[in-house]
């Protein structure tokens, strides 16, 4: 644990906890993909299948606990309690169109390297860990392409985005910390994440330019 990755831990708590108090204070998810929300959740479960099986510390424990609590509550707000405000409509992302690369990806370059064997259990949870790694480097493109759809996002869901795209580019510069002063580096982690850090770069420049100068936040279509 280093300063780099504490901060983009609490980077990534922020950002679900702005969103499902966005959702549950204004009664409504206008303006939050449902499909990005659906590939997040798979993502938390797929990665944190050793929850009860492998035991690191508390504090780890308890960031899988509510990472994967708070998925299933939004999930819940979004297709349950206020399922009358989701713009269908607008969120319209072809997520087979992300599933399926990362799948075959998953399958294919992990770090075993070997065919998946049925039975193979550390080999799965494996793969599963590399495929939530990949699909958490490309989960915010349906959020992105609602946003930009609709031409502007409200300015507490582009408060959701900046913390969420900030915890990535803080996971990176903890790769380089680590490798600078543990000689360790996880090359599908790093890579995965400039990928995602890359898909926000757009947002990042319209953020700091817009709504911090509290102006609406609008893309190009």
């Amino acid at each position: 644990m280093n300063i780099f990755r504490l901060t983009g831990d609490l980077s990534h708590l922020l950002a679900i906890i702005i969103l499902v108090l966005k959702i549950w204070k204004t009664r409504s998810c206008a303006g939050i993909s449902g499909k990005s929300q659906i590939l997040f959740a798979l993502v938390y479960f797929t990665r944190y299948l050793d929850l009860f099986t492998n035991y690191i510390s508390l504090y780890n424990s308890f960031m899988k606990i509510v990472f994967i609590g708070a998925s299933l509550a939004t999930l819940y707000l979004m297709y349950m309690k206020f399922k009358a405000t989701y713009d269908r409509n607008h969120d319209t992302f072809r997520i087979e169109f992300l599933l399926i690369p990362v799948t075959l990806l998953g399958l294919l370059v992990n770090h075993e390297f070997t065919p998946l064997e049925i039975g193979d259990t550390v080999l799965v949870v494996q793969v599963l860990w590399t495929f939530s790694i990949y699909l958490e480097s490309v989960a915010i493109l349906p959020q992105l392409f609602l946003v930009s759809k609709t031409g502007e996002a409200e300015t507490i869901t582009s408060h959701y985005l900046m913390a969420l795209g900030s915890y990535r580019a803080l996971y990176l510069i903890n790769w380089i910390w680590r490798y600078y002063f543990e000689g360790f580096y996880d090359l599908i982690a790093i890579v995965a994440g400039i990928v995602q850090t890359v898909l926000y770069c757009d947002f990042f420049y319209l953020y700091i330019t817009r709504v911090i100068r509290g102006r609406a936040l609008r893309l190009p279509a």
